[in-house]
């Protein structure tokens, strides 16, 4: 939806407003939804490199524990950190340097803050359609409450 000026809301009967910023109120969380997914990955990305640049400066046959899975660590020995398993999503890995590893969750990240700004601008600019909306809706209610 693009922005709705000020005078198409004023013209909007009460149940149009009110069902426009039910809409609007619902857009704005999934976007906010959104927005905390992207930021929960753009963690885990630099979780991701601070661990691989952690791995580079390793010494060859350092003892360390391998995370399996977020809570399952096994005991095990630095080989080559030169060569890292990239995960690149849904269950795929992929075998890079440490330099190609590094560059790859530079550019993640550098693609996420830019989903993630674009994605902060719409949600700001639905807010407050919802905002604006809102205000007029009570306006109008309050035109159409009786007068004590």
């Amino acid at each position: 939806m693009a922005a709705t000026p000020r005078m198409e809301l004023e013209k909007m009967s009460v149940e149009h407003l009110r069902g426009l910023k039910e809409q609007v109120d619902m857009e704005v969380n999934l976007l906010q939804d959104s927005l905390n997914n992207l930021r929960s990955a753009n963690s885990r990305l630099e979780n991701a490199s601070a661990a691989l640049h952690d791995l580079s400066v390793r010494p060859r046959g350092k003892k360390m524990l391998v995370p399996l899975t977020a809570s399952l660590y096994v005991p095990g020995k630095l080989d080559d950190a030169e060569k890292v398993l990239v995960d690149v999503g849904t269950g795929y890995f992929i075998e890079k340097t440490m330099v190609e590893g590094k560059d790859y969750c530079e550019r993640k990240i550098a693609l996420l803050k830019s989903n993630y700004d674009q994605l902060l601008e719409v949600t700001a600019k639905k807010r407050s359609i919802a905002d604006e909306a809102g205000a007029i809706l009570q306006a109008k209610l309050k035109q159409l409450a009786p007068s004590q």
